[in-house]
């Protein structure tokens, strides 16, 4: 089999997406009849507003998503693309789907190699229009809303409108964020005269910031819906702005942009006692790589075990390390490429996966390596390389009628690829392919191939009881969501803990060797029982950006993640 240890992924994902900006008290919020938690307070405010008028999840939706994009830029917005996990209360069916941006009909797949074939420098590709992808955010707002929701959709764009043409005091993650990008986000002109005053100085926290050209954006579309975004004036000056990017042009045409569409998908679930934990699919690997650590992990009695024991996170960990083995070799779009999705969670694979973790010492780096779960059909693929750093935003909503959204949103990197147009920033979306296409001969899964969307490690989760939502999560964080996500999962199924404290744990994380561990958090005092147990440690910043609301028989309670400003708001 081609490929080894994932040396390269662990030496290029180490970079936090965005940086920590302090860590406050994760806050309980309780709720009877319905629920927002969101990552910033006036986008979780827009969408209380839109519940307690009448509006649907799927509407708060639209108005959380556009508040976001105008107060939150580094992390979301109308550039990018988003995945949605959906449950809908009057049919009991769940679904998911997927506005994953897509790479130009033009890209090739060595859009990220040298003219020596080398990989580029992560940094080199991102800059510019290279690694724009065809944003996918607006066409799933409008069609989702068109089928399932409520209100006018007009209307949900108020409050964004108003922020967008009154001002909005900029918040101390957005001013801290900026200060700390400096010449990167001075690349281009139009970013610059947005973020930076005219003596360079960059947004201080409180500033009040206008953004006219954001309204005039979302009135464009609130009139004419999504096809004024993928066609006409804004299209146009979208593709220009990539085409033109100095120094780095990219490959997004109109035609790209025109025939963009969302998919609606299967939700992947596993059964992890007695619960069903339901995700997000390829191009994702969220579900499915989540979904193999817990799988690996029923076969051990973690609940006895406890979050304190060192024992816990060794069998964590290494199934964290094994699910990322295989996420590495199989998962990518299947709509160019085939997964083993029924084989990687088969139970009897999961099994064997757990024997390996029946030991006392951690897995050496020689044995971690995909398996070979049941396929339907013959195929060999090789490991890739791809750096995933998304700045990314979650929420979740609950309406009053038991309707359920989790959804993560992104421009990948932060600040995305630096690009402005119209009031908003472009993906570097495209970043998220392997830059390599081949290993040792061999294709990889998740090379660049014209209209494919790249992988994600998004996962936007709802956990499932007796066919009734019971959870709702996800998180920010590139390859550490599904470290952050499993977890949480594991403190709230196992360890029976709150939506406050899991969304605020401290966090301990193996993708690729190495343990990271929180810094400054109690993760720190395992790092010598983790060292006994033959792991490599390295603490440092960790920054999550959990969401989580627990519908039960008494109501709604849910948490936002204390190392960002989000909050819980309902009624």
């Amino acid at each position: 089999m081609p490929g080894g240890p994932l040396q390269a992924q662990q030496a290029s994902d180490t970079t936090a997406p965005e940086r920590a900006t302090g860590m406050a008290s994760a806050q309980r919020t309780e709720a009877k009849t319905f629920m927002v938690a969101a990552a910033n307070p006036l986008a979780a405010e827009a969408g209380r507003k839109v519940l307690a008028t009448g509006g649907n999840a799927i509407d708060a939706m639209v108005a959380v998503q556009s508040v976001l994009g105008l107060v939150e830029p580094q992390s979301s917005g109308l550039g990018g693309g988003a995945f949605l996990v959906y449950y809908d209360a009057s049919s009991g069916r769940l679904t998911t789907f997927d506005g994953r941006e897509t790479a130009p009909m033009e890209a090739t797949p060595t859009l990220f190699q040298d003219d020596q074939g080398q990989p580029l420098k992560f940094m080199e590709a991102v800059v510019g229009g290279r690694s724009v992808g065809t944003p996918g955010t607006v066409r799933l707002l409008h069609e989702v809303h068109g089928r399932l929701g409520k209100a006018e959709w007009a209307s949900l764009f108020d409050p964004a409108i108003t922020l967008a043409s009154d001002g909005f005091a900029v918040s101390p993650r957005l001013a801290s964020l900026v200060a700390s990008e400096g010449d990167k986000l001075k690349t281009f002109d139009s970013t610059t005269r947005y973020f930076f005053d005219a003596a360079g100085a960059p947004l201080a926290a409180g500033a009040m910031l206008k953004n006219a050209a954001y309204a005039e954006t979302l009135k464009a579309i609130a009139a004419g819906g999504a096809d004024a975004f993928y066609k006409g004036p804004i299209a146009e000056a979208i593709v220009k702005t990539v085409r033109e990017a100095a120094g780095n042009p990219g490959v997004l045409s109109l035609s790209d942009l025109a025939n963009y569409k969302i998919k609606e998908r299967d939700p992947v679930c596993i059964a992890y006692r007695a619960l069903d934990v339901c995700g997000m699919g390829p191009p994702s690997s969220g579900a499915v790589a989540v979904g193999q650590m817990l799988g690996t992990l029923e076969n051990f009695d973690i609940r006895g075990l406890g979050p304190e024991s060192p024992e816990s996170w060794r069998l964590i960990g290494d199934a964290q390390r094994l699910a990322f083995a295989d996420r590495e070799r199989y998962l990518a779009d299947t709509d160019f490429v085939p997964a083993p999705i029924k084989g990687l969670l088969g139970k009897t694979y999961l099994e064997q996966r757990a024997a390996l973790l029946d030991r006392e010492t951690a897995l050496a780096k020689d044995e971690v390596k995909a398996g070979e779960p049941e396929w339907d059909h013959a195929l060999l693929f090789g490991d890739g390389e791809a750096t995933e750093l998304p700045s990314t935003s979650h929420f979740v909503i609950v309406d009053a009628d038991g309707n359920v959204v989790s959804m993560t949103t992104t421009i990948e990197n932060g600040f995305g690829s630096r690009l402005m147009t119209n009031g908003f920033l472009l993906n570097n979306e495209l970043t998220d392919f392997s830059f390599k296409t081949h290993d040792a001969g061999v294709p990889v899964a998740n090379r660049v191939e014209p209209g494919k969307r790249p992988r994600s490690s998004m996962a936007p989760t709802i956990v499932i009881k007796d066919g009734k939502p019971l959870l709702a999560i996800g998180s920010p964080g590139g390859s550490q969501i599904i470290g952050y996500v499993a977890q949480a999962l594991v403190a709230y199924i196992d360890w029976q803990m709150p939506v406050e404290e899991i969304v605020a744990m401290p966090h301990l994380n193996n993708r690729f060797g190495t343990y990271d561990l929180e810094a400054g958090t109690d993760a720190e005092d395992l790092a010598e029982p983790l060292r006994s147990l033959g792991y490599e440690v390295k603490a440092g910043e960790m920054n999550s950006g959990l969401h989580a609301i627990e519908i039960t028989a008494e109501g709604l309670a849910g948490s936002a993640d204390p190392r960002r400003e989000g909050v819980a708001l309902g009624d």
